[in-house]
C-alpha cells in the first residue's frame, strides 16, 4: 500500500526497517559516487531515498528531475534527513520519464525568479512546494468562507456567468458570441444574489469566477478573478454585515493557523489572532481621507482626497498602530463612490464599506436599494434608464427585503495572508490584459 512522504517519520520511529511503497515527482538528486540520494516529492511534501545503485528508468537512463517513480523500499531514521527519516530503496520503477531540460527549475528558490518567469511556466511552477502552499492555504480560505456562512444558516448557490449586460451599470464588460447576439461575462453576481434573498432564502453565499474587463496592469488586479460573495436579508445597516465579516474573517484565519503551519512558514507567514479582528476600528470616509491625508503630509508625502491605494496602505498603518489590528473598515462612502443599488444615509452618504486587510482593500459591501419608488428615484443620478433595468424592477416590485452583501477577493486575501507583492501569485492561471495562456 502506498504511503505517503510526511508517513516515513512516524513510521521509522515506531518501526524501524518496516517495508513501505511509496510515489512520486523526483525533486532532487545527488550523486556521491557509491550511493546516490534522491529527494522524492509528492502531495504531502519530501523523503530522501538512499540508493546504492545509481537509480534509472526502464530504458536504463539515468532518472531526471521531476519523473515520476515508485519506489520499494525500508523506513529507517536519520536525524540528518528531510523529516528525520528517510527510505532505504530496494527498487525504483520509472511511470513517466521528465525531459532533461526542462524550462524552468522546480526545485530552485523562488524568491530569486521574476513572476513573469514563474507564470510564463505555470504548469512546472506550481510544482514547486513554496509555490504550491499558496493554494494549499487558498483551498482552505475557501473551505473556511463555506463552513462558517453554512454554520449560520446561509445557502450555497451557483448563478450563471453569461448574462445580458453589466448588474452594475458599468461598461467594464466582456462580450461574449451568444448565438445570433452578444451577451457578457458577468462582472458580479449581484442581482442574482439579491434575487434568492428575496426569493426566500434570506441568506446566500456563491464561490465564483467574476470578470471584469478593465484596462489595469496593476500587482492588484485581475480581469477573471474568485469572488467570495455572500447577501443577507432583513439587515438594518452596513454594520450587520461588517459585524459579519468579522466573525467570518477570524473563522477563516483561525482554520489557515491549524491546517496551513506548514505553508505559512514557507512564505515566513502569519495570520491574525482572532481576538485582534475584534478590534479592527471603523472609520467614516471622511474621516478617514483626511487621515491617510494627514499621515502622507507627515511622511513628506501630497495630499490624499479619495481612498485609493496609498491611502489604503495608511489606513492599515494605522490600525495597526492605535488598534492592534491589521483590519480596518471604511464606511458610509459618498454616493458617487458606490453603484446605483446602494442605500443611501442621507442625502450624500451610503450603507457602504470597504474592508482593508493588511494595505489592501479586500473587501467591498453594503445595504442595497429594496423598495421600487427608491430603485426608480435613483437610476437617473447614475445615468442609467428603466427601460434598461427592468429585471431588476421586477424583482423589486415583488416584494423584496431590507438586505445587503459583500463580496471578498479570494486572490487578493489569500496574497495579503501570505504577504505576496502580485495578486497574480495567488491565481493558479492568471489572466490579465496581456496573459491568456496557459
Amino acid at each position: 500500500m502506498r504511503v505517503l512522504a510526511r508517513d516515513i517519520a512516524e513510521i521509522a520511529g515506531s518501526d524501524p526497517g518496516a517495508g513501505v511503497e511509496l510515489s512520486g515527482w523526483v525533486h532532487r538528486i545527488r550523486d556521491m559516487g557509491g550511493i546516490t540520494f534522491v529527494v522524492l516529492r509528492d502531495r504531502s511534501g519530501v523523503v530522501q531515498l538512499v540508493c546504492n545503485e545509481k537509480p534509472v528508468d526502464a530504458s536504463g537512463a539515468a532518472l531526471t528531475l521531476e519523473s515520476v517513480i515508485t519506489v520499494k523500499g525500508k523506513a529507517a531514521p536519520n536525524a540528518k534527513a528531510p523529516g528525520g527519516a528517510e527510505v532505504q530503496a530496494e527498487s525504483i520503477e520509472c511511470l513517466s520519464r521528465a525531459a532533461p531540460d526542462l524550462p524552468f527549475q522546480v526545485n530552485g528558490d523562488v524568491s530569486r525568479m521574476g513572476i513573469e518567469t514563474i507564470l510564463d511556466n505555470r504548469l512546472l511552477s506550481v510544482r514547486n512546494p513554496k509555490i504550491r502552499a499558496i493554494f494549499k492555504v487558498q483551498a482552505v480560505v475557501i473551505e473556511a468562507f463555506s463552513s462558517y456562512l453554512r454554520s449560520k444558516d446561509f445557502t450555497e448557490i451557483k448563478t450563471s456567468k453569461l448574462v445580458s449586460g453589466g448588474t452594475e451599470g458599468g461598461t467594464e464588460l466582456f462580450e461574449v458570441d451568444y448565438f445570433d447576439r452578444k451577451i457578457c461575462l458577468a462582472q458580479s453576481p449581484q442581482f442574482y444574489k439579491e434575487a434568492m434573498v428575496a426569493s426566500g432564502m434570506e441568506r446566500v453565499f456563491e464561490i465564483a469566477p467574476a470578470y471584469r474587463a478593465e484596462k489595469h496592469d496593476t500587482p492588484r488586479h485581475l480581469n477573471e478573478y474568485v469572488s467570495l460573495d455572500v447577501e443577507m436579508g432583513f439587515i438594518e445597516s452596513e454594520k450587520d454585515l461588517i459585524e459579519l465579516e468579522r466573525g467570518l474573517l477570524a473563522h477563516i484565519f483561525e482554520e489557515t493557523a491549524r491546517k496551513n503551519a506548514a505553508d505559512l512558514a514557507l512564505w515566513n507567514a502569519a495570520v491574525p489572532a482572532p481576538e485582534t479582528l475584534e478590534e479592527a476600528p471603523v472609520i467614516g470616509y471622511e474621516d478617514a481621507v483626511k487621515l491617510a491625508s494627514d499621515m502622507s503630509a507627515k511622511a513628506g508625502g501630497g495630499r490624499i482626497f479619495e481612498i485609493n491605494p496609498e491611502a489604503e496602505r495608511f489606513l492599515c498603518e494605522w490600525s495597526a498602530a492605535a488598534h492592534g489590528s491589521d483590519l480596518v473598515f471604511v464606511n458610509e462612502f459618498p454616493r458617487r463612490h458606490r453603484p446605483f443599488y446602494t442605500f443611501p444615509s442621507d442625502a450624500n452618504r451610503t450603507m457602504s464599506f470597504d474592508a482593508l486587510f493588511r494595505g489592501l482593500e479586500i473587501t467591498t459591501g453594503g445595504r442595497r436599494l429594496h423598495r421600487y419608488d427608491t430603485f426608480v428615484e435613483a437610476l437617473p443620478r447614475f445615468g442609467l434608464k428603466l427601460e434598461n433595468m427592468q429585471n431588476y424592477a421586477n424583482l423589486l416590485q415583488s416584494g423584496c427585503p431590507p438586505h445587503g452583501g459583500f463580496a471578498i477577493g479570494c486572490e487578493r486575501l489569500t496574497a495579503r495572508i501570505l504577504g505576496l507583492a502580485n495578486v497574480k501569485e495567488a491565481s493558479l492561471f492568471p489572466r490579465d490584459r496581456r496573459r491568456v495562456e496557459p
